[in-house]
């Protein structure tokens, strides 16, 4: 033995020095982590074939290791850590020789890249990484963030520590909308930084905020870290409950865990929300309660007001707050007393299968065992009076075709039960009700009676929908009786929005703000999967940005306007009718939906391609594609050259080492402390990719194979790699900081500014530690 060290850790110690000296000697991450993994093989191949590097492995012909198999031990959880005194025996860290590893390494990668980059079925979820990034650039480009910045300073500067508050407010909204690290921190430093020394704040507080509120996109959805993390917390789940239930002597994790061990993108960016609005909450009170305390070092600061009409406290709370939440309260109200609801009439041509035990009792003994001790014995006599109760009425009911006469009866039934006022026409006039009362409360002083006509064409829709349509009402004759009602609500909201651009704090976060709403609601309202919600998001970044550039150089943007109209009302006719043509009998309202829903779609495409060629012709488009690619790139590299490295880790037992060293613990929370507090550490040295596509898939199999929630594990894990970006010497935020800081800024004043900030990532991470419902909450209401 080397040193009086096993083998295999040898081998890790020289895996990590190969990666720490190559991300140290200046050649690009992405290169560099393949080229350590090629290096690092090479001398543990060399070592190995001179006879240094000795692995001590139990020697499982002894009779004390069959003996202890015999008790009731299983040899997979037989090993060195947990049963030091076992006897061992001296053999190669590659037993079949190095040249079998490395065939088995190259035929490995090829095959692993063909899975996870090429063809395989995350290929569909990580093109979602270039949507976001191409939609936060753009937006970085367009800027957007510097007016979002100046008004949120002018509203947020009177309070102590207000630019402060402001930075975190804008940062989270960039994050939301961006989620690109290095576009946000260079931004805010570039604009915020030199208003923030110029009105004496401390240097500490300024550059802290800013780099800690530019780490938000690490964990706001929606995240590239998130997308990245769940096209693997998929796999590992999945993979290692299969494992878990299989040592249970259960077939399958279905089985074990009486639901299937799967999770999705889409769930993660739900359980990601709250834990992101916990951060940025602790941000902004840090940076409050530091003014409270040093005055002199965060002062409140006046920069003028954010323009509209001077409005009492009286009518801000009324118009701002008071009527909207009763209308949102109103609306949930007759959604609970059945008033609002779905007026859909559509049935199933077959049946649905009966409805099965919650829990299969027809396992072995084994794992009957094991699922009694892991859902309770209750749980199990429940399933087993169901399947009794199943068995006795002649077994599970399957599924069959209904025939004309009971379709047309369950039609009957679902239009008897159906509620008064449909969903989507209660949303559409609830919104139009929104910006009527904000408009309002914009300019009291205005006339109201354009919002009033505005306002009486919502109850009267109301009452048609109510007293008029039918849920067997076709959707063209619905759209008649609603056009008197709806003109009369456009028309009021026509006036509305001329009102609501008077105010500048509405006209610059309004228009982003409908972007992220678009694209976080159709995720988390569980609508659509990442990527095509991304793909909408490019493209409402672009056209905004188009529209900001036209706006600088006094041209129109109707078109760009009349585009965005144009998508609302293909989604709607999409929604409301039947768009399918190619049936034998096609009614002429859907012809004329169809052929209304295309030309939407066209004029939409058009507005698209127009928006591009105004930012092309400005020299916006050429860079950020070009930078687009550049990140994209980066990180399908550090993918393929992680997978090179792990596979080398792989090949002389180093993964199955560091799992039986965690698997050696009996405490599952011991074992998840360890593994956070290792990242934590890891995070000084390297970036987030590398941990994700390195560290992670070792360390998943046993992080995902125990009772947590996945959701839970992989939200911690987002948040601690988070810190990665604030923690010296390479924390990345630091140095895009350190690169657009003013020279009076010093790299001292930066480390001590986000000193507490990694304070308060720890405490994040203790608060959702303590309170795991703050991840799981949001996909269980949503899920419901």
């Amino acid at each position: 033995m080397l040193f009086g060290l096993d083998g295999v850790e040898i081998g890790l110690i020289i895996v990590f020095l190969c990666l720490f000296g190559g991300i140290l000697s200046g050649f690009p991450v992405a290169f560099a982590i393949g080229g350590a993994g090629v290096i690092s093989f090479g001398i543990i191949a060399a070592l190995d074939s001179a006879g240094l590097l000795i692995h001590q492995a139990i020697d499982t012909s002894s009779e004390a290791y069959n003996t202890l198999v015999g008790s009731g031990v299983r040899p997979e959880m037989i090993s060195v850590f947990r049963y030091p005194d076992l006897p061992r025996i001296g053999q190669s860290v590659f037993p079949l020789g190095w040249e079998t590893a490395l065939d088995r390494n190259v035929s490995f990668i090829v095959n692993r890249i063909n899975e996870r980059v090429l063809a395989g079925q995350s290929i569909e979820t990580l093109l979602a990484v270039l949507m976001f990034v191409l939609m936060g650039i753009t937006l970085e480009r367009s800027k957007i963030a510097n007016d979002l910045l100046t008004t949120m300073a002018r509203v947020f500067g009177p309070l102590p520590g207000g630019l402060a508050v402001s930075v975190v407010v804008v940062g989270a909204f960039l994050a939301a909308s961006t989620g690109i690290v290095g576009a946000t921190v260079v931004t805010m430093g570039l604009l915020s930084l030199p208003t923030m020394l110029r009105n004496n704040y401390s240097p500490e507080i300024a550059t802290g905020v800013i780099a800690a509120s530019g780490t938000l996109g690490q964990i706001i959805p929606p995240s590239i870290v998130i997308v990245l993390l769940g096209t693997l917390a998929g796999d590992l789940y999945s993979a290692a409950q299969e494992t878990r239930a299989q040592e249970a002597g259960c077939s399958d994790a279905l089985t074990y865990l009486g639901e299937p061990a799967v999770v999705s993108v889409g769930t993660l960016f739900q359980a990601a929300l709250l834990p992101g609005i916990l951060l940025a909450l602790l941000y902004a009170l840090y940076a409050f309660s530091y003014a409270l305390f040093n005055p002199k070092r965060a002062p409140a600061v006046e920069l003028g007001g954010s323009g509209g009409e001077a409005i009492t406290r009286g009518e801000a709370f009324t118009w701002y707050l008071g009527v909207p939440v009763a209308l949102i309260a109103g609306m949930m109200l007759l959604s609970q007393v059945h008033i609002i609801g779905s007026q859909s009439l559509q049935v199933d041509s077959y049946t649905d299968r009966g409805e099965a035990a919650e829990l299969r009792t027809n396992v072995s003994e084994q794992c009957k065992a094991s699922m009694i001790e892991l859902h309770g014995q209750e749980a199990w006599d429940a399933a087993v009076a169901q399947q009794q109760v199943i068995d006795e009425s002649g077994g599970l009911e399957e599924s069959h075709r209904l025939s004309p006469e009971e379709i047309a009866e369950l039609i009957a039934e679902k239009e008897a039960n159906a509620a008064p006022i449909g969903t989507g026409v209660a949303t559409i006039f609830l919104l139009l009700a929104l910006v009527l009362a904000v408009a309002r409360g914009v300019r009291p002083s205005a006339t109201p009676v354009p919002l009033l006509i505005g306002a009486l064409g919502i109850v009267l829709g109301l009452l048609a929908d109510i007293l008029l349509i039918a849920p067997s009402t076709s959707s063209g004759l619905s759209l008649v009786i609603l056009a008197i009602p709806l003109g009369m609500a456009l028309y009021g909201c026509s006036h509305a929005v001329g009102r609501l651009a008077q105010n500048e704090l509405i006209r610059v976060v309004f228009p982003p703000l409908v972007l992220i709403v678009a694209v976080l609601g159709s995720i988390l309202g569980g609508i659509t999967n990442p990527t095509p919600a991304a793909a909408l998001g490019a493209g409402g970044a672009i056209m905004l940005a188009a529209y900001r550039r036209l706006r600088d150089l006094d041209r129109s943007g109707m078109v760009i306007i009349w585009s965005t109209f144009a998508i609302v009302v293909a989604i709607l006719l999409g929604i409301n009718f039947d768009l399918r043509i190619n049936q034998r009998d096609v009614p002429f309202e859907s012809w004329l939906a169809f052929i209304g829903a295309y030309a939407a779609y066209l004029y939409a495409a058009f507005g698209l391609l127009y928006s591009c060629w105004v930012l092309f012709s400005g020299g916006i488009l050429t860079p950020v594609v070009r930078e687009t690619a550049k990140v994209t790139s980066m990180v399908f590299t550090i993918l393929i050259g992680s997978q090179l490295l792990n596979l080398v880790v792989i090949s002389f037992g180093g993964e199955h080492y560091i799992q039986q060293f965690l698997k050696s613990f009996d405490n599952e929370y011991t074992v998840f402390l360890i593994v956070m507090l290792v990242l934590f550490i890891l995070g000084f040295v390297l970036d987030f990719l590398e941990i994700i596509y390195i560290v992670i898939p070792i360390v998943g199999p046993v992080i995902y194979g125990g009772t947590f929630d996945p959701k839970w594990v992989t939200i911690m894990i987002a948040v601690n790699l988070q810190t990665s970006f604030l923690t010296p010497p390479f924390g990345f935020a630091l140095f895009y900081l350190r690169g657009v800081a003013p020279k009076e800024v010093t790299t001292s004043h930066i480390y001590r500014g986000v000193a507490p900030f990694v304070l308060i990532q720890v405490v994040g991470l203790a608060i959702l530690w303590l309170f795991p419902a703050i991840v799981t909450v949001v996909p269980s209401m949503v899920g419901q």
